[in-house]
């Protein structure tokens, strides 16, 4: 069943409860299926005393006909009304527009397209209303005027609804002119309007999304949200003859920007923007141009761009926009009609004198560009790379290098007697994590350097101090090349400042990896930072306790040493895997060794356990959403 409903009455303190909305209905309503009259009152559920009534039942392609509200005897008044034309047929689209009245007793809204809808401007008593619809040129078919009429603020009636219109090519069945005067008789038989269930599932989300991929092309951030119809952002273009409608849409996370690009790539530079920004309680457009090294969005004249409607509700911007088919910007032609582009969609949470700051909330590109005349739902870019970035520096810093520096600070006396490859066994592990941990991290920073094309505008610490542990970890092994001899005097210094720098970068890692949740391109839920917490307060509860067993063995050394006997040594001072320091006295692990060996294998599996969660969450972000599709197939 085809329906909309009008919001008739929504008053305030000081006016009568028994007049209609005084501005008319509010776009909010546009989709609704039921009121929200004061309490819930209910509409009306008899057969309506009020008509809609279309001059003509066929019409060509961008002609225009008259459609007409009004009682079944003439001393029959309403005070509200709300009047579009629906397709007949799934998703039951709004189509056409209504043309501006000289009256002043009409005002046109947008209900997911450009004055296709129409509503009162008073409240005040009325018998007719007259306006004239021109049929779509994107549309063949019946389509069936909806209306619900207010006579007062407690009597409505939701559906009313016209009989068929036939839409033709043009030219195969022009309109014949004037109102006319032979009304549709109401009878007895004539079905209550109810909303059907397909309808209804239809209606009950945001109207954005009607018609994306059939008759406009929308892109939405995450990946496959149009199919829930809940995006984070949205943008949809839909073209009309030579006129382009932009629609943008942010998610409910109080961006102070909402912005969609037109792009010759997949990269934001020397790009056309149109801006979507709330300003003392209204949303404004600007057009603007990208420079992105460094990122700087300039603010351009505007004249190629006409806003036709917007809202600034519940943290939530929209904006609907009209576009000239071609237009020049910084000597830059952009031909809607002709060219492909990419659309760049991007919001941010700050803004500057001269223009919106950096997308710190979101930026994501489509994976490709196509025509806007031609209606599809782009996917967005791969961000294979950024992921591979994260899951790389995740199992080199959390795992790898956690690990390989535990086995080197407390485990160096024990497998005493124990080698592999020729070298003492926890040499061996710490060379094998460690140069895993560069590995990964060289890789990790190459790719996501590529990937970036040179340095993150990001205004967020996380890649300067990932070029710092990146610099640090790249000197590492270069400088244990060099090591002096265990004899050396200057060996102490080696030791300590290779200590100091591999616990520099690890500690600068974890940091680094904190501040990555926070960038918009990761996509990282913020509760990932209570797992990281939970890593770190692990991993130094751990450190304390071999520190005990640490400080006990050095203790029992000590009171070996005032008995004369001789003491292993301390692990600081010889970090060389060589046969000349396992003498005799080193045939036998230290004191406690049976228990740190439990302790460093519930430290690795539950540390592995760690790494795995970290990456499942980085590489499956946005993760909401990943569990999501895999719940619903799961259940299908």
């Amino acid at each position: 069943m085809l329906s909309f409903i009008l919001l008739c009455a929504v008053l305030s303190s000081f006016l009568q409860l028994s007049h209609p909305l005084p501005n008319g209905a509010p776009e909010t309503v546009c989709f609704t299926l039921m009121p929200f009259h004061g309490g819930g009152i209910p509409p009306q559920n008899d057969i309506s005393p009020f008509e809609v009534q279309p001059t003509v039942n066929v019409i060509g392609q961008g002609q225009t006909l008259v459609v007409e509200i009004e009682g079944i005897t003439p001393e029959l008044k309403f005070g509200g009304f709300m009047l579009h034309a629906r397709s007949v047929t799934p998703p039951y689209s709004v189509v056409g527009r209504f043309n501006p009245t000289s009256d002043g007793l009409v005002k046109l809204i947008s209900c997911n397209g450009q004055d296709n809808t129409v509503t009162h401007v008073s409240p005040q008593g009325k018998s007719r209303i007259a306006v004239e619809w021109e049929a779509p040129l994107d549309y063949l078919g019946p389509v069936v005027f909806n209306a619900t009429v207010a006579q007062d603020y407690s009597h409505f009636w939701v559906g009313i609804e016209s009989t068929p219109v036939q839409v033709v090519p043009r030219g195969g069945a022009p309109p014949s002119g004037g109102i006319s005067t032979t009304r549709r008789p109401i009878t007895s038989t004539r079905p209550v309007y109810e909303p059907s269930p397909v309808a209804s599932n239809i209606l009950s989300t945001d109207p954005i999304y009607d018609g994306c991929g059939s008759t406009k092309s929308c892109f939405a951030v995450p990946d496959n949200c149009l199919k829930q119809r809940q995006c984070q952002a949205v943008a949809t273009v839909t073209a009309r003859g030579e006129r382009f409608f932009f629609e943008i849409k942010s998610g409910h996370n109080n961006p102070a920007y909402v912005a969609v690009g037109l792009s010759t790539d997949d990269r934001m530079m020397e790009d056309s923007v149109i801006e979507c920004v709330p300003q003392a309680g209204q949303v404004n457009v600007y057009a603007s141009w990208t420079v992105a090294r460094p990122y700087n969005a300039v603010r351009q004249s505007g004249s190629h761009l006409r806003l036709q409607n917007a809202s600034y509700t519940d943290g939530v911007i929209y904006c609907n926009v009209e576009r000239d088919a071609r237009s020049t910007v910084m000597g830059k032609t952009f031909d809607l009609l002709n060219e492909k582009y990419y659309l760049l969609l991007a919001s941010g949470s700050s803004i500057r004198d001269s223009g919106v700051a950096f997308h710190d909330i979101l930026f994501r590109p489509t994976s490709r560009s196509a025509r806007l005349t031609d209606p599809t739902n782009f996917e967005a870019a791969s961000v294979l790379l950024y992921r591979l970035h994260g899951a790389f520096m995740l199992i080199a810093w959390i795992g790898t290098a956690s690990a390989g520096i535990l086995v080197a600070r407390y485990f160096k006396q024990t497998w005493v007697g124990s080698q592999m490859c020729g070298k003492d066994q926890w040499f061996a592990w710490h060379r094998i994590f460690m140069v895993t941990t560069w590995t990964l991290t060289m890789v990790g920073f190459i790719i996501i350097f590529v990937e970036v094309q040179g340095w993150s505008q990001a205004q967020n610490p996380h890649a300067i101090l990932g070029l710092v542990t990146t610099i640090i970890c790249f000197f590492q092994p270069i400088g244990a090349l060099f090591r002096p001899h265990p004899g050396s005097k200057n060996r102490p210094y080696f030791n300590w400042g290779h200590w100091f720098g591999g616990n520099a970068a690890h500690i600068l890692a974890i940091v680094t990896i904190f501040f990555a949740v926070k960038l918009p391109r990761a996509e990282l839920p913020e509760w990932m930072d209570w797992i990281l917490v939970a890593f770190v307060a692990f991993h130094v509860f751990m450190h304390f306790v071999f520190s005990i067993f640490l400080w006990t063995q050095i203790a029992g050394c000590a009171s070996d040493r005032s008995s004369g006997q001789r003491i292993t040594a301390f692990p600081m001072t010889d970090m060389t895997p060589s046969r000349s320091s396992m003498g005799s006295e080193r045939k036998q692990d230290a004191p406690y060794s049976k228990l740190r060996k439990i302790l460093l294998g519930l430290y690795l599996t539950i540390l592995i356990l760690f790494v795995i969660a970290l990456v499942v969450i980085a590489v499956l972000a946005p993760i909401e959403t990943a569990v999501n599709e895999i719940t619903t197939k799961i259940n299908n």
